[in-house]
């Protein structure tokens, strides 16, 4: 048993130095190096690409990024909490379905489901067919290969990933606490304030990761929808590497990302350490 359980254990760390480690290090690697057009990358090497990321046209896409994410995040945590509580409360066989509607996009590819969403936002297509059915409108929206277009398909993708931390934290919440809050005069509205909303913060914030940095680096939403019209960090990143072949560059806005994604995962450790410290 114990033999069996250090081949597992050094089978996942060969699997994870092989197809996660080691490409890390590449793209670290290549990110000091010279761009080349024949070779991708060359020496001398050198910090110029990291210097670069303070130019004012990075400088621009990495705030368009920003924005989109922060808007993306507002909307789905706007969304996903109410959704969530809803279902840590209810009975369940009901929480299974509901649940179970939320994972089923993971079924199914993004890239599907955002073509899904162009036949539906399209200028003839199922929205404004209906809105014009209705009288509410009298000429089509054109929603499609805009910002609020890349705003809405990148949220609807995203959602579930703010709804599963948030529904995890909410769905062991001690209903006691309510209970005594209660019986020492306490309105729902306090409750929810003082009680509900502090507990449930690492779920938030966990879904707030989930979603903020995958919504800054997603590149086929923007095309697709916003008719790339506006480069993101995801589109920039991909030029880099596909089309002007500045590997460096593009490896050098990729650790960039990484180290992100890095802060944010210790923010939230250190903050879910302090919650149960304070409890």
């Amino acid at each position: 048993m114990q033999n069996f359980r250090k081949v597992s254990i050094l089978s996942v760390w060969g699997w994870l130095a092989i197809f996660a480690l080691t490409p890390i290090a590449l793209v670290l690697i290549s990110s000091f190096f010279t761009p080349d057009n024949e070779h991708f990358i060359r020496l001398p090497a050198t910090i110029n690409n990291y210097a670069q990321l303070f130019n004012t046209v990075y400088l621009r896409i990495l705030l368009q990024s920003i924005l989109l994410a922060t808007s993306c995040t507002i909307i789905c945590l706007i969304i996903a909490y109410p959704f969530a509580y809803i279902v840590a409360r209810i009975k369940s066989h009901y929480r299974f379905l509901l649940l179970l509607l939320i994972i089923i996009p993971f079924w199914t590819s993004s890239l599907i489901r955002t073509y899904a969403i162009i036949a539906i936002l399209k200028t003839k297509g199922i929205l404004n067919s209906v809105l014009l059915m209705l009288g509410i409108i009298h000429h089509p929206l054109h929603i499609l290969y805009s910002y609020t277009a890349v705003l809405i398909g990148t949220s609807y993708t995203l959602l579930p990933f703010m709804i599963l931390p948030i529904y995890a934290n909410l769905e062991k919440f001690d209903n006691s606490l309510i209970d005594a809050a209660r019986d020492l005069g306490a309105g729902k509205f306090r409750i929810f304030v003082e009680i509900i909303l502090p507990l449930s913060t690492p779920g938030i914030i966990a879904g707030s990761i989930l979603v903020f940095l995958p919504a800054m680096t997603m590149f086929y939403i923007p095309v697709l929808l916003g008719g790339a019209k506006d480069l993101l960090l995801g589109n920039l990143i991909e030029n880099e590497f596909l089309i002007t072949n500045n590997w460096p560059m593009g490896a050098a806005i990729s650790v960039f990302v990484i180290l992100l994604m890095g802060l944010s995962a210790i923010a939230y450790r250190r903050n879910k350490g302090q919650k149960y410290e304070d409890l």
